[in-house]
């Protein structure tokens, strides 16, 4: 069961950065350019958020499952010394957690702005900053501090 939660997250991160970027884009372009806010600008607004909140939900579920956190959490005074450890059991889940939470703020603000201007600088700026928390947080392949595969397998 763990594997596959963790196959699952691994793989829906990349629709939440793809679904990011692109809403990202569409708010820079409308904002910056004066476009109309269209539904299609909407859509990607509410499927961007909602991709989110699924992942939030299967990461939450990871996170209680976890053989990882559940080592950090019973012995808390010595995990939280150990960087790998103290990522999954405390730093990317508060990091996630923040993303979200800056993504559904910027969702539900920008669905209440009365302007296409504002609908599109508000989805701009939140967006932005939620996707700086999460890139700052997924463990990459690539970082020297803690890494993990880029695809995991089913």
């Amino acid at each position: 069961m763990y594997l596959l939660v963790l196959a699952t997250h691994s793989l829906i991160r990349w629709f939440v950065l793809v679904s990011l970027v692109f809403a990202i884009f569409r708010a820079y372009r409308g904002w910056l350019l004066n476009k109309p806010f269209l539904k299609f600008d909407n859509i990607v607004r509410h499927i961007t958020a909602t991709i989110a909140h699924v992942q939030l939900i299967i990461g939450l579920w990871l996170y209680f499952i976890s053989p990882i956190v559940a080592y950090f959490l019973y012995n808390f005074s010595t995990a939280v010394h150990n960087r790998q450890v103290r990522f999954f059991g405390m730093e990317h889940v508060t990091m996630m957690l923040t993303g979200i939470i800056l993504i559904t703020i910027g969702s539900a603000k920008a669905k209440r702005k009365t302007t296409d201007k504002e609908k599109f600088k508000t989805m701009a700026i939140w967006f932005t900053i939620a996707l700086l928390v999460i890139l700052s947080s997924v463990p990459w392949s690539f970082s020297p501090l803690v890494s993990r595969p880029l695809f995991r397998p089913f």
